[in-house]
């Protein structure tokens, strides 16, 4: 799946959000959660995906963004739950500038919006 792209939108201490881009298009979001010994993700595919693609996308999460916070051989598990997803809206609080959001590409939301 060399054509697919992970985006960090969001980080914290024990949190991550990534962005999922096939080619030009936004196909998804991984929420990864870092607990103790257990990494859990919940993966929202927003476009169709045979079950081999979303292997080899988890295995990709897990080997460029998971293993480097805690390698296979350290942890007690990667839990992922797999979900098909459609963003039907996007809310913010008023004054809040979305531009600010470190590692949002506003140009590929802007051209996935005019298709």
């Amino acid at each position: 799946m060399n054509n697919v792209r992970l985006n960090r939108l969001v980080r914290t201490e024990s949190s991550e959000i990534y962005l999922i881009w096939r080619n030009n298009e936004r196909v998804g979001q991984v929420d990864i959660h870092y607990a103790a010994g257990t990494i859990y993700a919940t993966l929202l595919l927003e476009d169709d995906f045979a079950p081999e693609q979303e292997e080899t996308l988890v295995a990709m999460i897990d080997e460029d963004i998971v293993s480097s916070y805690m390698p296979r051989f350290e942890r007690e598990d990667f839990v992922v739950h797999v979900f098909r997803a459609e963003e039907i809206g996007r809310y913010t609080d008023p004054g809040m500038d979305m531009e600010d959001i470190e590692g949002f590409d506003f140009e590929d939301e802007d051209e996935e919006e005019e298709d």
